[in-house]
């Protein structure tokens, strides 16, 4: 086909996260980013039209378009949010107009009446694989490790390969004071394995939880990065021990100190390092937008 793997690997998620759902239902198709504005005014009420409309067999599915750059070429997408149906791998009504969820209503009405989509009621089965995952997510964002660990378990009894089960059970681990048992998970994925955004997270916050350093070996760090501002591997190396000690501020403080003095120090690894953190926490986290400032202020001020 020519394409790259990375090419390959979207076609692939894009096949089974909305093509082969479609054989049976209506796809919402959603092209949205993070920076987006009326892409967060408008996924609420995707969502909840979804949700209302799922016994009728329709589903969202949602494409970051920084993320997945040559899916929205192929769709030639201008401008964000873009929104389309999809039937049988095939877009059958462009959605974007429809901002409201009278007018989302009203479409979804019309194409339901025309296409011979499988209803699925919710009581027709349990929950998907994916519920069952984000459950145990919220168990772990609660600090019930132990009752997540066995949901993610129980996924991957299931459905080996399923990534966000993995990614959750790894988690998990190292949320049990297990990361060595992590770590060897980890390391016996396959690269494509470890691609998945989710997995990248882990294996960040793995390599991360490897650079924990008791108090007197932090302080040796500490005292070293001081004594000598230019000694750039004492700061990195004083980062990674302050992250995985949880002081983010110490850690980032850290990282842009390289960054201001010197950004392409070892193929710019403090900023390639401060941006996994940032992947890892979240983007949608208050310090981790606060940081982001900090350090566009450094590159671009």
């Amino acid at each position: 086909m020519g394409l790259t793997t990375e090419e390959q690997k979207a076609v692939q998620a894009f096949r089974n996260d909305v093509v082969e759902p479609s054989m049976t239902k209506l796809v919402i198709l959603d092209f949205w980013a993070e920076w987006c504005g009326p892409c967060k005014q408008l996924t609420p009420v995707l969502e909840k039209v979804a949700t209302d409309y799922a016994d009728k067999g329709v589903v969202l599915a949602k494409i970051n378009v920084d993320e997945n750059k040559f899916i929205a070429a192929q769709f030639q997408i201008r401008s964000i949010p873009t929104v389309y149906a999809m039937f049988q791998g095939q877009p059958v009504a462009d959605l974007t107009n429809a901002r409201t969820e009278p007018q989302l209503s009203a479409m979804l009405d019309q194409l339901l009446a025309k296409l011979p989509v499988q209803a699925g009621g919710a009581g027709d089965a349990g929950p998907s694989l994916d519920e069952v995952a984000a459950a145990g997510a919220d168990a772990l964002a609660e600090g019930a490790n132990e009752e997540a660990y066995a949901i993610f378990t129980e996924i991957l009894g299931v459905d080996p390969e399923h990534k966000a089960a993995l990614a959750g059970m790894l988690e998990a681990l190292i949320a049990l004071d297990r990361a060595a048992e992590a770590q060897a998970i980890f390391t016996s994925l396959s690269d494509e394995q470890r691609a998945d955004s989710a997995l990248e997270r882990v294996g960040t916050k793995l390599s991360i939880v490897a650079e924990a350093r008791d108090p007197e070996e932090l302080r040796a760090l500490r005292a070293a990065a001081e004594a000598d501002p230019a000694d750039h591997q004492a700061r990195y190396d004083l980062a990674n021990a302050l992250m995985a000690a949880n002081d983010r501020d110490g850690a980032a403080e850290a990282l842009l100190a390289i960054i201001a003095t010197d950004r392409e120090w070892n193929d710019g690894a403090a900023r390639s390092r401060l941006l996994e953190i940032f992947s890892m926490i979240g983007l949608e986290d208050p310090w981790v937008a606060a940081t982001r400032r900090k350090l566009s202020a450094i590159l671009f001020g």
